[in-house]
């Protein structure tokens, strides 16, 4: 499980175009988000939330991006439907997600399966695990995340 003060794993992660892309190529500070399921109640809520909030993001130097197991294909369609800003990243089979401890298990009405925990990380300049937010609720996070981005842009 990852925590905290903790150096974020450099995995390679398969994006919406198709394209492979390390987690070291994007620029720090950066936001990594978990989620479900595109095109759900919850995950379309905070990715929009994101989204509206993506120049902001930009203005303190800092990336978003979007982790779910959805296809490609999946997050493309996703992305079109709602114009979000933020770019999508598919763990198809599921090594991000093991490597920044988001694939537990759930249950619902009685019944236990394996899935995505809703988390976020802010990772630092020296690849540091800055802040983490385990068991995410959505309404208000985007901006939590943020206000975290900054006071790590400011020193605080």
């Amino acid at each position: 499980m990852l925590n905290e003060g903790d150096r974020a794993p450099d995995v390679t992660l398969q994006m919406a175009d198709g394209s492979a892309l390390a987690l070291s190529q994007l620029r720090r500070p950066l936001v990594l988000y978990f989620y479900p399921k595109d095109d759900t109640s919850g995950c379309t809520t905070e990715a929009k939330d994101f989204s509206r909030l993506a120049a902001a993001f930009e203005l303190e130097g800092a990336s978003v991006l979007g982790i779910s197991k959805n296809s490609p294909a999946e997050h493309g369609r996703f992305v079109e439907k709602h114009q979000l800003k933020v770019p999508l990243a598919t763990d198809a089979d599921g090594s991000v997600c093991e490597a920044f401890g988001t694939w537990i298990e759930k249950s619902m009405y009685g019944r236990k399966y394996m899935g995505i925990d809703r988390a976020t990380f802010l990772i630092d300049g020296d690849d540091r695990v800055a802040r983490l937010w385990r068991k995410v609720k959505v309404p208000g996070h985007a901006e939590e995340v943020l206000a975290a981005a900054r006071a790590l842009k400011h020193g605080g």
